[in-house]
C-alpha cells in the first residue's frame, strides 16, 4: 500500500513539473493526489505499521498494535492537525494577496515610474533590478514580477529589450524573496512551521541573497543587449487616484508589520496579516466613499465589485488556482509524512550521503545536498521540495539547514524560467521562449546561485 501511495505522489509531481506540456493545470493533478493519498491510507490503515504522531512529533512504532478504531481516529487527528497548519499559510497568503490587490485598485504601484529618470540600459537595468530585489521582500517575489513587467510594458517599446530585462527581474526577484519570511511562498512555509525566525533569516540571508541579484546584474551590465540607451516610451506618470501613494506606503507598511506583530505577541502570523487587512480595507473603504473626490480607473467603474467596495473587487482578483495548489501539494507532502515515509527517505540520505564541503550543524546532510536541492527546484516546484524537506528534517528552529534551504528553494528556480512562479508569470506576460531563456538568462542565475551560496558558507562562518 504504501508503494501505491508514493506512485500516486511521484505520477503526481511529474503531471505538475509537466504542467505546460500536458497543458493541465498543476492545481488538477495537485488536488487528485492529495485526495487518492488520504484515500489509499483510510482504506489501507491496517497495512501500515507506523504512523507518526504530530502532536508529539515522533513515530509510532507499535502503530500496528492498535485497534482499527484507534487508527481511524489517530488519522482524522493527523489529518485535522495537518489542514490547520496548512490553513494557516493559505490564509496568510489571501491576506497578503487582497492587500496588494487594494493597492492595485487605487494605483498605487504607479509610484514606482517616477523612480525611472534615465534612458541608460544599465542604470535601468540596476533601477529594476534593486526595485525587484526589495519590493519582492515586502510583497512577494511572484507580486512584484507582475508589478515591474507592466512598468517595464508601458515604458520600453522594443519586446527584443523588455525580454532581456525581464529575465534580470526574475533573477533579483526570487534573490529578494528569499531573504525575507514573506517574500517567498517557500520562506514562508518554513516560517509559518517555526523553522526559521525573522531576524535571523534576514541576517543569514540578507548579504548571500544580495549577491545573488547584485552578481547576474553586474555580469548583464557589460552584455551587448544592456549597451546604449533606450527609447523610452512617454507615458503619463500622473496617478489615476489621489490616494495612490497613500494607500501604497500603507499597504506596503501593513505587511512589513506582520513579523513584528509577530515577535511582539507570538501568535501565528496570518492573526497578524488579518490584522493588517482590516486596517488596509478600513482606509480603502473611506477612501472610495462619496464623501471623498476621487479618480478611478475606468476598468475599476465598470466592475459592479469596485462600483460597491474595492475590497469585493479586490477579493474578486485573488489567484485562487495559487491557493488550491497550495492546499493540494501541502496535504499530500503530509499523507507521506504521516507514514514516516519522509523520515525514511531522510535517514537514507543521512546515511548514503558522503561529507563533501562544510557541514551544517547537528546533521549529516551535506551543503552539497541542499545545492541540489536548490539546482532541483528549477526542475520541479520548490513548494513540495520544501514541504517534503519539512517532514524529512527535525532540526530545531533556526538551525542553518533552514537558512540553507531557504536560499537554496527561492532562488535556485531562477535557473529555468519553467522554475519559479515569477518565470513562468513572466513567461506568460512576455510569451518569453524557455529555450532563449537557457541560453541568454540561466548561466547568469547559475553564477548568482553558487557566489550566493558561498556567501552564506561565508556568513554562516562568521555569525
Amino acid at each position: 500500500m504504501e508503494a501505491a501511495i508514493i506512485l500516486v505522489f511521484v505520477m503526481g509531481y511529474l503531471a505538475i513539473t509537466l504542467e505546460h506540456s500536458i497543458k493541465i493545470d498543476k492545481l488538477i493533478p495537485a488536488l487528485v493526489m492529495m485526495a487518492i493519498c488520504w484515500a489509499l491510507i483510510a482504506l489501507g490503515l491496517e497495512h501500515f505499521s507506523q504512523w507518526f504522531d504530530s502532536g508529539k512529533h515522533a513515530l509510532l512504532e507499535n502503530f500496528g498494535l492498535l485497534e482499527h478504531e484507534e487508527k481511524v481516529h489517530l488519522m482524522e487527528e493527523t489529518l485535522l492537525h495537518h489542514l490547520g497548519k496548512t490553513s494557516e499559510i493559505l490564509v496568510f497568503l489571501l491576506g497578503a494577496m487582497t492587500i496588494v490587490e487594494i493597492i492595485d485598485y487605487f494605483d498605487g504601484f504607479a509610484t514606482i515610474k517616477g523612480f525611472i529618470k534615465t534612458k541608460k540600459k544599465t542604470k535601468i537595468l540596476w533601477i529594476f533590478s534593486i526595485l525587484a530585489f526589495i519590493l519582492s521582500a515586502i510583497i512577494d517575489n511572484l507580486t512584484a514580477t507582475i508589478v515591474l513587467i507592466s512598468i517595464l510594458q508601458k515604458i520600453v517599446k522594443d519586446r527584443n529589450t523588455r525580454i532581456w530585462y525581464a529575465g534580470l527581474i526574475i533573477i533579483a526577484a526570487n534573490a529578494g524573496g528569499a531573504w525575507s519570511p514573506i517574500g517567498d511562498v517557500t520562506t514562508t512555509m518554513l516560517w509559518i512551521g517555526n523553522k526559521v525566525s525573522t531576524g535571523n533569516l534576514i541576517a543569514y540571508l540578507l548579504i548571500p541573497s544580495f549577491f545573488c541579484m547584485a552578481v547576474p546584474s553586474l555580469i548583464a551590465s557589460f552584455l551587448p543587449a544592456f549597451k546604449g540607451e533606450l527609447d523610452i516610451e512617454e507615458v503619463d506618470d500622473k496617478p489615476k487616484s489621489r490616494f495612490s501613494s497613500t494607500m501604497l506606503y500603507l499597504g506596503l507598511g501593513a505587511i512589513v508589520f506582520v513579523p513584528i506583530f509577530k515577535m511582539v505577541t507570538h501568535l501565528p502570523p496570518y492573526v497578524g496579516m488579518m490584522l493588517s487587512l482590516g486596517v488596509v480595507a478600513t482606509f480603502a473603504e473611506i477612501y472610495s466613499s462619496s464623501r471623498f473626490t476621487m479618480t478611478i480607473v475606468d476598468s475599476h467603474e465598470s466592475d459592479a465589485h469596485a462600483h460597491h467596495s474595492p475590497v469585493h473587487y479586490s477579493l474578486s482578483k485573488i489567484e485562487l488556482p495559487s491557493i488550491l495548489f497550495f492546499l493540494g501539494i501541502l496535504m499530500a507532502v503530509a499523507a507521506l509524512e504521516s507514514l514516516g515515509i519522509l523520515f525514511g527517505a531522510a535517514d537514507w540520505l543521512r546515511e548514503s550521503t558522503p561529507q563533501l564541503g562544510t557541514e551544517i550543524e547537528s546533521r549529516g546532510v551535506s551543503d552539497l545536498v541542499v545545492m541540489f536541492l536548490g539546482v532541483g527546484s528549477a526542475v520541479i516546484d520548490n513548494v513540495p521540495l520544501v514541504a517534503a524537506s519539512l517532514g524529512m528534517f527535525s532540526e530545531p528552529l533556526d538551525n542553518q539547514l533552514w537558512h540553507f534551504i531557504a536560499f537554496s528553494a527561492g532562488t535556485g528556480g531562477s535557473m529555468l524560467i519553467i522554475g519559479s512562479a515569477a518565470g513562468v508569470v513572466a513567461m506568460g506576460m512576455e510569451k518569453i521562449d524557455f529555450f532563449w531563456y537557457l541560453r541568454k538568462i540561466s548561466w547568469l542565475a547559475f553564477i548568482g546561485f553558487v557566489i550566493g551560496s558561498a556567501a552564506f558558507m561565508v556568513m554562516r562562518a562568521i555569525l
